[in-house]
This record gives C-alpha cells, structure tokens and sequence, in this order.
C-alpha cells in the first residue's frame, strides 16, 4: 500500500485555527487531534515491525507481559487487569496466541473458574526477536531522544491518573 502524499500545511493546526474561529481556543482540541493521530502512525510502525512475527502490538504486549513474569504464565483475568483491556480482548488476544504456538492455557489450579495462560518456548523466541527489533527502531519514536520520551511519559502521566489506570502518588 503507497503511503499517501504529504500535505504543504499540517491539518491539525488548520483545523485548529478555523476551531478558534468558529468555537472559540480551545487547545484540547488541538492536542487530542495530535495524540490520537500520533497513536494511528505509531500503532502502524509497531503492527509493521511485528506483522512478521505473525503478531499484532496487542499481541506482543502479552507475550511481554508473561516474560515478566516470575514463572511465564499469569490467569487471564491478570492479564487483562495488567494490560488494562476487557476479559473479551483477553480472551482473543491469548487464543490467537495459542494458535500461533506461542502461548499455552490450561485450567488454573488455584481458582476453579479461571485460566493461566503460559508463554512457550517458541513464544520466549518470538518475544525476543520482536523486541530487537522494536527498540532497533525506537518503537516508532525516534523522532525523540530519551530525554524527551521521559518528558511525553510524564506529560500523559497525570491523564493516566485521572482515568484511574492506578493509584498516583
């Protein structure tokens, strides 16, 4: 797919002058238009980098988050609590896995109800070949140099807060 022709204006600042014009300043407006469109092409340089590995980004923040872990597999309902998606996401996130061969599930003996998921050998690989190549390119940001990437976590930081994604100090 031929990536679309570069605009000679930034969209966002248009839209953003004729918001003043019309409704008045409201610089919010401005923002979450260049998050939300910053989140479309970072999604889409990290699903590229991952596409090989037959993974999405989604997909790759599980097999993540099970390597963190201190035996390689979590219940689900962690899963979901940690990557902060509903049990449904979970539930197909981990099953694509399993087809892929990278991820096992199996009754969880400590609750009668749920399900562990486990990393595979094969998915420890995959994990790790992913991961060069995500931090290879920066995971999108290269455009930022450190410093700047600690600034943009801080920034989104308190807007993570107030969304109750966990307890701020």
């Amino acid at each position: 797919m031929p990536k679309p022709l570069s605009l000679s204006f930034d969209p966002i600042a248009r839209a953003d002058e004729h918001w003043k014009q019309r409704w008045g300043n409201a610089p919010s407006m401005a923002a979450i238009t260049s998050i939300m469109r910053a989140q479309q092409i970072l999604l889409a340089e990290v699903d590229a980098v991952v596409k090989p590995y037959e993974l999405t980004f989604a997909r790759y923040e599980a097999l993540v988050l099970l390597t963190f872990s201190q035996k390689g597999e979590l219940p689900m309902s962690k899963i979901g609590e940690r990557l902060m998606v509903h049990p449904t996401s979970v539930t197909n996130t981990v099953d694509r896995l399993v087809k892929s061969g990278l991820v096992d599930k199996r009754p969880n003996p400590n609750d009668g109800r749920g399900t562990l998921a486990s990393i595979t050998d094969k998915g420890r690989e995959v994990c790790e070949a992913a991961t060069r190549d995500l931090m290879a390119m920066d995971f999108g940001l290269g455009a930022y140099d450190a410093e700047e990437c600690q600034e943009i976590f801080a920034m989104l930081r308190p807007l993570r807060v107030a969304a109750h994604d966990f307890e701020g100090e």
